[in-house]
């Protein structure tokens, strides 16, 4: 299968692109920087398509006689401190980008026959408590705007015949990067403590959800969307074992060997090293992945403990004893 990737070379599409070619299939990766990104030694033997998706231009081409495309460009949430400028950012690179994408496939002579749209949990919005399906309605807040227009840009495709999953992913675990990448550090060296749920002055006592998954599950919905006929719509990409923020900082602390506080800092401390983005880290969504488990998906890691135990085991191979040097040659 021959598949058009947007946003390859991040946290999910890198590990998706090597899931691709190690079963055979061939991705294409759209990038701005095509040609540093070849360079790079994880990504050599990949194929590239220099472009910009938030923009028209000659890579459209390379989606016609794809079977599939997977969109996942966007900018970053957690790169920079929120701004009037970022925030068009994050809105626009989402929503410009699957535009293109969908004129593309509209364009081509023939056709993918699957897009598979990612979109974020984030869709839900501020819900407390309340258990969230794919049912569920989209939420008012800046990140549930973006994604419901995020969403809104792929339905056309539907019109030309293509199958379209959505994928709304939770947060993902990964070794160094995404969420972890930001509290392994601050955990290791000072402890845990949970955040958020406490008030504006009081302190942090973690009582609003996580919807987190790890990595490999993530990727195997993104592939189970690809593959599966009857994958079509929204899809949770989450764990079915959502957790509140202070079991998941106790469990993190345990796996880390770190103490773990009952309390942590107030929501206004978090507002002011973080800016407005500090409410998507303060509040959550208890989402379950409804559609995923009765399409048939089997979660590789269903529960907390497991994933971050297997996050962070050591998988690096021992080192090699290096050859000793050995004269060569005649004797004389």
């Amino acid at each position: 299968m021959r598949v058009f990737v947007t946003g390859g070379t991040g946290l999910i599409g890198r590990h998706l692109v090597k899931r691709l070619l190690e079963r055979g299939d061939q991705p294409v990766i759209l990038s701005r920087r095509a040609d540093e990104v070849r360079r790079d030694r994880s990504m050599r033997g990949h194929q590239f398509v220099q472009g910009d998706p938030t923009s028209s231009g000659a890579w459209e081409s390379a989606v016609d006689g794809c079977d599939a495309v997977i969109t996942l460009a966007g900018h970053g949430i957690f790169t920079k401190r929120w701004n009037p400028s970022i925030k068009r950012q994050i809105r626009d690179s989402r929503v410009y980008a699957t535009e293109h994408v969908v004129r593309a496939i509209a364009n081509a002579k023939k056709r993918p026959a699957v897009l598979v749209q990612g979109s974020a949990i984030g869709y839900y919005g501020i819900r407390g408590d309340e258990e969230l399906t794919e049912e569920s309605n989209s939420g008012s807040d800046f990140m549930a705007v973006v994604c419901r227009e995020w969403e809104d840009a792929v339905h056309p495709a539907e019109l030309l015949g293509v199958r379209v999953p959505i994928v709304r992913t939770g947060i993902v675990l990964a070794k160094g990067e995404g969420a972890l990448g930001v509290m392994t550090p601050i955990f290791k060296a000072g402890g845990a403590a949970p955040i958020g749920s406490g008030g504006t002055m009081k302190p942090g006592t973690g009582q609003q959800w996580m919807s987190w998954i790890h990595l490999d599950d993530i990727v195997g919905i993104f592939l189970f969307a690809l593959d599966n006929e009857r994958a079509m719509g929204p899809i949770n990409g989450t764990s079915p074992n959502p957790v509140r923020n202070a079991e998941f900082a106790k469990k993190l602390a345990s796996v880390l060997h770190r103490p773990c506080l009952p309390v942590g800092p107030p929501d206004a401390v978090l507002n002011v090293i973080l800016g407005q983005v500090a409410e998507i880290v303060t509040t959550g969504q208890r989402v379950l992945p409804t559609k995923a488990r009765e399409l048939g998906y089997h979660f590789k890691y269903p529960h907390l403990l497991e994933a971050l135990r297997d996050v962070f085991a050591k998988r690096e191979a021992p080192p090699q004893p290096k050859p000793q040097h050995v004269a060569t040659g005649a004797h004389h």
